[in-house]
């Protein structure tokens, strides 16, 4: 934004940063509405009121595109934080609890149910802790411990509970074998 601003004359720059507003805007549009569909659908609809009608799930999706508007708000009023920094937080997090469970099902056949929910919340909590403390090793990115420990989370949890079903193995075979 500085660059075009610096270089540009005022005409031309106010066209690229008009461009640049609107990719911003359609991103946090989409970003909104997914998550207040999301929200309403897979959480409200499906494990709250199964019964709900249009108009109530309508008012909810509201509510939801509301308080997701009033936190990105709140995040935004923090003069400390950056957009590198926030979005380098929200990786972390994502990479640390998911990260280990996607190459685990894919080329692991034993991670069963019990493993995966245990990866995700281990490498998540292990990612928020890591990134509140600072100094020596503490300072080294926390995707690396959230992940490492997540993954240990999803052996160590995998080979303490029950092998998944055949049926579950037969699929994963069977997959497997189309890749290879």
């Amino acid at each position: 934004i500085s660059m075009v601003a610096k270089i540009f004359p005022v005409f031309i720059a106010g066209i690229f940063l008009s461009a640049i507003l609107a990719a911003i805007m359609s991103t946090a549009d989409s970003q909104l509405l997914v998550t207040a569909s999301a929200l309403t659908e897979d959480f409200y609809h499906n494990k709250i009121r199964k019964n709900a009608s249009e108009k109530e799930l309508m008012w909810v999706s509201r509510g939801c595109v509301m308080a997701v508007a009033i936190i990105a708000v709140l995040i935004a009023t923090n003069q400390n934080s950056t957009i590198l920094g926030l979005v380098s937080y929200a990786w972390g997090g994502f990479g640390s609890a998911f990260g280990p469970l996607v190459l685990c099902s894919l080329f692991w056949r034993r991670t069963n149910k019990q493993g995966a929910y245990a990866g995700i919340i281990v490498g998540g909590v292990v990612d928020l802790v890591w990134a509140q403390l600072s100094g020596g090793i503490f300072d080294l990115y926390e995707i690396v411990p959230g992940f490492v420990f997540g993954l240990l989370a999803i052996v160590v949890v995998s080979l303490l509970t029950p092998a998944p079903t055949k049926a579950v193995t037969d699929e994963f075979d069977s997959y497997r074998h189309c890749v290879e």
